[in-house]
């Protein structure tokens, strides 16, 4: 894949978790969550003082092809009807937490109410 056909790929994720925000914070303002450029160092998603406020988290994206997440993820889908969740750990790291983004976007929301 080309280099401009990468950051392409991963704009469009970026762009789509800013969509999501706004649209579960009716209060946040497209200048509130933002998309940065890419090869900008930090985090892909700002957000403002505000936006933080309500939303505490740093957002990094990645958007790539050879992920073995999910199929563990879809694994974890078949277990039941509640919300799946994968955890997941290598060596020397901590265990992270896998959900649905639009999930987890819904339960930060809440949380504000």
């Amino acid at each position: 894949m080309k280099t401009s056909s990468a950051k392409a790929k991963g704009r469009k994720l970026q762009q789509m978790v800013v969509e999501k925000i706004l649209k579960y914070f009716s209060t946040l303002t497209p200048l509130d969550v933002r998309s940065t450029s890419m090869g900008v160092t930090g985090q892909d998603v700002q957000l403002s003082a505000m936006a933080t406020a309500l939303f505490p988290m740093q957002i990094e994206c990645k958007n790539r092809a050879a992920i073995a997440i999910y199929k563990d993820y879809a694994q974890a889908c078949t277990h039941g009807a509640l919300e799946p969740l994968l955890v997941i750990k290598q060596n020397h790291s901590k265990p992270l937490a896998v959900v649905d983004l639009d999930y987890f976007i819904k339960l930060m929301s809440e949380r504000k109410q």
